[in-house]
């Protein structure tokens, strides 16, 4: 089994993990667990996403988040931006990377940012180009990837045009997302496989969420296809919206125990880590979804 001897662990938990909130969670608060997030090693640390208010509340104060924190040297603080219209706050906050997002599947791309794949990538390319003239890191995420709640399987040939498109585009990665955690290790590989044949498997990073609880064994599917990046969500931060009362996001405690008992090397502290989702568990007033940090908890108790 041939597996990568480093991976880059991106921590999705203060965007995609608490955008799906029903509570306001105060900008102190989001501040405070992205500083102890960087803390604990993470070289990215999605910040928040400069999309309509309107939309996801969650994400208003994105702003004063990025103005409010101290940056770590060494360390990115990404944002999401859909269009123009978030550039420009982008550009405002002094961030130095964007991440865009279309999907693989042409009826959650109407239903989602209600418009066509062709359209969405329309819609970024004023972004790429943009961020290609300020010198801005761009990164890519595609949902759908292997199913898509409203038609089923996603043939792996479409995940890989649209990951063309947008490494067309200039995103130096994109991330593949199993976006309602059907997906299951050969089907993962399948999908990696063909995507792999447009786009260099060093430009590839996997987002899978824990809906079926696969998400771990196809993870460990994605490090044999030659994946080193793993998005993941501190504390398992972030419900699936598609499958009522099922975890979304996968938890970065749980990915980071799978790559530390395979001996790869990702420069994050678990006791750090495990902290940081302690505080934010705490702040939203529950337990963590993450199996090892509940077992770390009882352990030191």
């Amino acid at each position: 089994m041939h597996l990568p001897k480093q991976v880059r662990m991106v921590e999705v938990g203060p965007r995609d993990g608490l955008q799906n909130e029903a509570q306001l969670v105060p900008t102190a608060t989001k501040i405070a667990l992205i500083e102890q997030l960087a803390d604990a090693g993470l070289s990215v640390v999605e910040a928040g996403s400069f999309v309509s208010p309107k939309w996801i509340p969650q994400m208003a104060d994105t702003s004063e988040v990025l103005a409010g924190l101290t940056r770590k040297p060494g360390v990115s603080y990404p944002v999401l931006v859909p269009n123009m219209q978030g550039f420009a706050a982008a550009l405002a906050a002094e961030v130095e990377e964007i991440a865009i997002f279309a999907a693989a599947s042409e009826s959650f791309s109407r239903r989602n940012i209600n418009c066509s794949i062709a359209e969405s990538l329309e819609r970024f390319a004023p972004v790429a180009e943009g961020a290609r003239r300020r010198g801005l890191r761009l990164r890519g995420y595609i949902s759908c990837v292997v199913d898509c709640p409203y038609e089923g399987p996603i043939a792996p040939a479409a995940v890989a045009d649209v990951a063309a498109s947008l490494a067309a585009l200039g995103c130096y990665e994109l991330s593949l997302g199993d976006t309602i955690g059907t997906g299951t290790p050969a089907r993962i590989q399948a999908m990696i496989e063909r995507v792999a044949a447009a786009v260099p498997r060093e430009r590839l990073a996997v987002h899978f969420h824990d809906t079926y609880g696969q998400a771990l064994a196809n993870i460990l599917a994605a490090l044999e296809q030659g994946v080193a990046v793993i998005d993941s969500s501190v504390a398992g931060l972030g419900g699936c919206p598609y499958a009522k009362g099922a975890s979304g996001n996968v938890a970065s405690e749980d990915v980071l125990y799978l790559l530390d008992g395979l001996g790869i090397r990702t420069g994050v502290a678990m006791a750090r880590l495990a902290a940081a989702g302690r505080f934010v568990s705490q702040a939203l007033g529950r337990e963590p979804v993450s199996k090892v940090a509940r077992a770390l908890a009882a352990k030191a108790a």
